[in-house]
């Protein structure tokens, strides 16, 4: 399995060496491609998934600092929630490598109205079913590259 990202696109695929699995839209960052911390951008480059956290949390379940505290409602707001699942990305490359500390993920939105638009703080929006379901396919160590 790799995953490939289009920024351009704003598509996550899912690969088994060739074939396509699986097509999700996705919101990368309002701020455009960057690699510094604080610039709410998101990074390009050769990636692995480092870290999957959620396993068994309901739908729509929001995290804080990576631990689930409770399940959103579906009210308005403009917050920028971590929802359902987290998908963690280590960069491979020396201008993507601080992407850890920086906090980078693939993690289920509250704006699913926004997908398809480069609107979150720099990392990759999935909509809450697609993101379970791309972790209930993928496992940490897989490759990943994201494209402008």
């Amino acid at each position: 399995m790799h995953i490939n990202i289009s920024i351009g696109e704003q598509k996550l695929r899912l690969f088994k060496g060739e074939a396509l699995c699986a097509e999700y839209i996705i919101s990368t960052a309002a701020n455009g491609v960057g690699f510094d911390e604080g610039s709410y951008c998101t990074p390009t480059g050769r990636f692995e998934v480092s870290e999957k956290i959620g396993d068994g949390e309901p739908l729509k379940t929001i995290f804080k600092s990576r631990k689930p505290v409770g399940v959103w409602d579906g009210s308005l707001n403009e917050q920028d929630m971590i929802l359902s699942r987290i998908v963690r990305l280590h960069g491979l490359d020396a201008e993507n490598a601080n992407s850890m500390d920086r906090y980078i993920y693939i993690h289920g939105t509250n704006q699913e109205v926004a997908l398809g638009e480069p609107v979150s703080c720099g990392c990759i929006r999935m909509g809450n079913e697609d993101v379970v379901d791309l972790y209930d396919r993928i496992d940490v160590g897989v490759p990943l590259v994201i494209t402008y």
